[in-house]
């Protein structure tokens, strides 16, 4: 029998449905690195999100671990490299979140277009500050989207749908993708108004939002990212803000997960966040389960 744990929230209908397979499923899914070490002997799958880490400690320790699942599109919190070493699968599931993390990005378009969020804990603070509040209208505003993967076609579709000009880089794009028009990436940093990132982080990509692309794009843009922490320099765009070249930011991913607690680019008024939650809907959390569970039953199937 397969015993698989359960590291991070996944829907308890996924769970039954591994059980119902004959795999024994253990959900652990608030347990602290030290407690893993100790555990994971025992395990020959496990299920994580973006919270557990799968480094090399932990991949030593699992002297009978054969495949670890990530609930979600990225990997970068599991170390890859290190568990095909191992002979440790690692598989995700990247199609299940796509719906949730693009609307978050659409949502942050908007409130960065209208300072909702800035007003709210105005009158929260006792304040009736409404000429402060001025924002501006997203129709006829040019979105760039940075990664056009299955998120990126999905916000470029409903920014379409909102009345935005959508434009679109992706060094991997081949061919037309609707809803948007692919250029380079010089040029969408000119003209774009919101620029909303969605590709991995990748060696390539570290940084890629910096002191020299933030100077290349247009005074007053609103940046989003609900991808990968890393893909901005945070540095960089901290000064950005304070200068006025840039107008807003929205981030749900961060270089450092949890924040430092003297972190000052969240204490910016310009910049609203959120603490990487691009996936947490309950319909993507069922998805993510069930792909899980589909994933693992699979896996039984073919190696045990």
């Amino acid at each position: 029998m397969m015993k698989v744990l359960v590291c991070d929230p996944i829907s308890s209908c996924a769970c039954d449905s591994m059980r119902n397979a004959g795999l024994q499923v253990d959900v652990m899914d608030t347990i602290t690195p030290e407690k893993l070490l100790e555990v994971i002997p025992e395990y020959h799958a496990m299920v994580v999100r973006s919270r557990t880490k799968v480094k090399k400690p932990v991949l030593d320790a699992g002297s009978n671990l054969q495949v670890v699942v990530r609930g979600g599109v990225g990997v970068d919190n599991i170390d890859v490299g290190y568990a095909d070493k191992k002979g440790v699968r690692v598989l995700n599931t990247p199609a299940a979140s796509t719906e949730s993390v693009a609307e978050l990005a659409l949502a942050y378009v908007f409130a960065l277009a209208r300072p909702i969020v800035q007003a709210s804990e105005s009158i929260k603070a006792g304040k009736w500050e409404k000429s402060k509040f001025h924002g501006t209208e997203i129709q006829g505003k040019t979105l760039g989207i940075i990664g056009v993967g299955r998120i990126g076609s999905v916000v470029a579709q409903r920014a379409a749908a909102l009345g935005m000009i959508v434009l679109g880089y992706d060094a991997c794009a081949v061919g037309a993708v609707p809803f948007m028009m692919l250029t380079s990436l010089d040029e969408l940093l000119a003209r774009a108004d919101y620029i909303t990132i969605h590709i991995p982080l990748t060696p390539e990509s570290h940084h890629m939002i910096n002191v020299e692309s933030i100077a290349a794009m247009k005074n007053g843009v609103r940046i989003i990212d609900c991808a990968r922490g890393g893909v901005i320099d945070e540095d960089a765009l901290y000064e950005a803000i304070v200068a006025g070249k840039v107008a807003g930011a929205a981030l749900d991913v961060f270089e450092t997960e949890p924040l430092p607690a003297d972190y000052k680019l969240v204490q910016l008024p310009q910049v609203i966040c959120s603490p990487h939650m691009g996936a947490m809907t309950a319909e993507a959390t069922e998805r993510i389960g069930d792909e899980v569970a589909e994933l693992l039953k699979k896996y039984q199937k073919e190696s045990f």
